[in-house]
């Protein structure tokens, strides 16, 4: 594929919506049926799941199976304990930062449609300065603008409520992408352009392609340990997002080196295949795609472990996007590292052969 612009105005009308629209883990259908249906004209049929997780398959019947996957759901909160006089404490929904809380707004899901809220904090005026209360989980709080438990309840807000943050999608500085759930749902968007290209193109794979947007990856890559034992796939390339460690606070003697604008990440740890690992990294080099590469103890962190070791044994690689302030509302990315990891997956696919094994021993 040649080097052009990848994202035109279709796509990027959907990634915004796609983003702007909230999937918290354990309720992102919404979110998938903006997916499926930008999908739909580049697939031949949709595999879903009791749970949410949505595949876009393309040659169904083909025997080998191969995988490229994102995940759909963004970390939020649940309303945990509600006050006597009407203030909401929380309780985590997948890795939410309590730090970030304080003076942002909030929608709280309920049966009546959103109700509004703030994390209030005390102003600095009130505050020992000498003794300063950082935020915490059992300090932090929800306000709605009501006074008694009751008047909370008659808004419809009542525990087990989920909440998320309603900041959304804008471009800084012409090419940064900035929102909140970028983490991964650039994923879910970056597999889509793959089958948006492979359709425009007119390739014909010799394999099945399942291009698979799995939910609950926040609370432990649950959708992606339910839908690989559906699919049974041969091979998995999975895309996340990992850290741009060259901002202010972060220890690369730690975290290793990763840079937002310097291309995509390709991981090194157990879980990922070497010889499908070492298959991506000679496509980046043939196809002068930049590329970044990154260290991993034990697991990944990512759905990358899920497809590995399910099955038997699935070879399986990660591709990461560089993401700074991961887990904020201000979650941003490169578009030329969105485009480049696109380029990535889809170069590599046409590499894979029927029946490659990325055996050790053959």
């Amino acid at each position: 594929m040649a080097k052009k612009k990848i994202i035109n105005k279709k796509s990027m009308a959907f990634l915004e919506k796609y983003l702007n629209n909230p999937a918290p883990t354990g309720y992102e259908w919404n979110g998938q049926k903006i997916w499926m249906d930008y999908l739909k004209p580049y697939v031949d049929e949709f595999i879903t799941d009791s749970y949410g997780t949505a595949v876009g398959v393309i040659n169904p019947k083909a025997k080998y199976k191969v995988v490229i996957e994102g995940h759909a759901d963004e970390i939020s909160w649940y309303v945990n304990y509600i006050t006597d006089n009407g203030l909401l404490y929380v309780i985590r929904n997948g890795g939410s930062d309590h730090q970030i809380a304080p003076s942002k707004w909030v929608n709280i899901h309920t049966k009546k449609g959103i109700v509004k809220g703030v994390f209030g904090w005390p102003a600095i005026h009130t505050r020992n300065r000498a003794k300063e209360e950082p935020p915490k989980m059992d300090n932090i709080f929800i306000d709605v603008g009501c006074s008694t438990k009751k008047e909370v309840e008659e808004l419809g807000v009542h525990v087990g409520c989920v909440i998320t943050y309603p900041d959304e999608f804008h471009v800084l500085n012409k090419d940064k992408f900035v929102c909140r759930a970028i983490d991964n749902r650039a994923g879910g968007f970056m597999i889509a352009e793959v089958a948006r290209l492979l359709h425009e193109n007119k390739v014909k794979l010799p394999f099945g392609l399942y291009v698979t947007n799995s939910v609950q990856e926040e609370i432990g890559l649950r959708g992606a340990e339910m839908i690989t034992e559906t699919i049974q796939p041969d091979v998995a390339i999975v895309t996340d997002v990992c850290h741009d460690t060259t901002t202010p606070m972060i220890n690369k003697k730690t975290q290793g080196e990763t840079k937002m604008g310097d291309g995509p990440v390709i991981s090194y740890a157990p879980a990922v295949q070497n010889k499908l690992r070492e298959r991506i990294i000679d496509t980046a080099e043939k196809n002068k795609i930049p590329f970044q590469r990154m260290a991993s103890s034990r697991s990944t962190g990512t759905d990358t472990d899920a497809f590995a070791y399910s099955n038997g044994g699935v070879p399986s690689a990660l591709i990461s996007l560089p993401l700074r302030y991961m887990h904020t509302t201000v979650e941003t990315v490169h578009k030329n590292d969105v485009e480049n990891v696109i380029r990535l997956i889809y170069e590599t696919l046409l590499t894979i052969k029927e029946g490659e094994t990325f055996s050790y021993f053959e």
